[in-house]
């Protein structure tokens, strides 16, 4: 994947949640089978949270919905139900990036890795996810 990083903007369908990340213009991004991700058909990438930018008054369009460790923080559009972004459980001070959510323009390559979140505690030691945001520009 390539180091540069760039600007994306993004946000939920009704606009009401946008927001601006600085990450790399091709990114790895996981598809997890838990039963939140699979069900939502969400595909992420993890950002350190400094490069995460909430915008004008996205906060008070926000929900958040957390299930058994509620160590991930499920984040979506009270208007359109949209989870643009959300807090990992593999990555709890990292933010999680739907990447289908990214304005058009800035994503040059997504390489999707699969994540088995239905084995979660085996998925996280092997895949290493919990580096993912570790020392990227």
């Amino acid at each position: 994947m390539e180091s540069d990083t760039v600007e994306h903007n993004g946000g939920c369908h009704c606009r009401r949640v946008r927001w601006r990340v600085q990450a790399p213009s091709s990114v790895v991004a996981w598809q997890c089978n838990c039963s939140d991700c699979s069900m939502r058909g969400n595909i992420s990438f993890i950002i350190p949270s400094e490069k995460f930018e909430l915008l004008g008054d996205s906060k008070e369009f926000l929900t958040t919905y957390t299930f058994g460790t509620h160590t991930a923080k499920h984040t979506f559009c009270k208007v359109c139900g949209i989870t643009s972004f959300f807090i990992p459980r593999s990555n709890p001070d990292d933010v999680a990036v739907t990447f289908k959510c990214v304005d058009p323009g800035t994503l040059n390559d997504v390489e999707i890795k699969h994540y088995d979140g239905i084995n979660w505690e085996s998925s996280y030691k092997q895949t290493g996810i919990a580096s993912c945001s570790k020392g990227a520009d």
